[in-house]
């Protein structure tokens, strides 16, 4: 499958159409497709013959299982500059989408992780259904909850972001309604009907598609998250990963231990820097958060934790990284300011 065909863009009725057409990788992003994505925007953000832009996966399982960790993991090791591109260009694309000023609707109709929600998060509408799972699990591969995971978490209600992007916990459609990641729930099975209407529909503004979405979107149930807000409130609102963590283990019940014991199975540096990075991120505009973001990942490659997380999770499978440092207290603030520094000649220009 060449580039061109794993990214696919149509026009109907003044609707711009992107499907992410690897359903077989559950439709991660590859170099390619960010430059085309990227163009595309900017193509249809001038274009009056575009009323709206549609974003949807192919096949049943996945709308975007994040970006193709597996590649920039093979370029870090290689030393080629595969990475370095990917990582630019996917965060220029997503600044594109944050800034696209036309109705913008993500179907997020199945798993959606890491770039994934880099390509949702920014839609004006963003449309979870029953087969809809949400992630943000970079803290289990050695790298950071990026594509602007800075921006939106850290603006969730309470300590829901520092929750999610922590833990990298899965979450379903009515807890994503629930935590404010989406925007409306409905079956899967309205959104070729949802689809039809804005074809037919003259789409002046957000008011109409929110009028469209309006006669589609279903009750997603209870949320589950609500019933532990108030112990991820708490646990989550220490002044450190160490303090979080040693809130969850005196708390004394089940969710709590479990929060911890799969906590410290993260990478203590990804910890760390996902911890400082949501603090930033909260006082930042959008693109300075993917520049933040940018300095991170980059500095994420030249180290230990990422090659190992992607090896254990992805290679070998055996789930047992070995991280360096191996503890969180052996993680230093004068390390985590390093991760944080300029970058200089080599900063993301956006």
């Amino acid at each position: 499958m060449t580039d061109t065909d794993e990214i696919l863009f149509t026009v109907k009725g003044g609707i711009g159409y992107v499907l992410l057409n690897r359903p077989k990788a559950l439709n991660s992003l590859t170099h390619g497709m960010c430059v085309a994505f990227k163009a595309k925007i900017d193509e249809w953000a001038a274009d009056d013959a575009i009323e709206a832009m549609v974003i949807e996966g192919a096949g049943e399982k996945g709308f975007c299982a994040g970006g193709d960790v597996r590649a920039v993991h093979d370029s870090g090791k290689a030393g080629t500059g595969y990475w370095q591109d990917f990582f630019s260009d996917e965060y220029r694309m997503n600044a594109a989408l944050f800034h696209f000023q036309k109705p913008f609707i993500a179907l997020v109709d199945g798993i959606v992780m890491g770039g994934g929600v880099g390509v949702s998060d920014p839609a004006s509408h963003r449309i979870v259904t029953e087969r809809t799972m949400y992630a943000m699990p970079e803290t289990g591969i050695g790298l950071i909850p990026d594509v602007g995971g800075s921006y939106f978490l850290s603006r969730l209600s309470g300590r829901l972001g520092f929750y999610l992007g922590l833990t990298g916990a899965r979450i379903r459609a009515a807890d994503c309604m629930y935590a404010g990641v989406a925007d409306a729930y409905m079956p899967s099975d309205k959104i070729e009907a949802l689809k039809a209407d804005l074809e037919a529909t003259h789409i002046a503004d957000v008011d109409d598609v929110d009028r469209i979405i309006e006669k589609y979107k279903a009750d997603p149930g209870d949320a589950p998250l609500a019933a532990i807000i108030d112990q991820i409130n708490a646990a989550f609102a220490g002044h450190s990963v160490e303090e979080v963590v040693e809130a969850l283990e005196k708390a004394g019940d089940d969710w709590s231990a479990k929060t911890a014991a799969s906590l410290v199975t993260k990478s203590p540096s990804s910890l760390k820097l996902t911890f400082r990075l949501l603090h930033e991120g909260a006082g930042l505009d959008f693109n300075d958060c993917l520049r933040m973001e940018y300095r991170i990942v980059s500095r994420c490659m030249e180290g230990n934790d990422f090659y190992e997380g992607v090896r254990a999770v992805l290679i070998d499978k055996d789930n047992a990284p070995v991280w360096k440092p191996a503890r969180i207290d052996a993680v230093s603030d004068e390390m985590i300011d390093g991760y944080f520094a300029s970058l200089g000649p080599d900063e993301l220009n956006l």
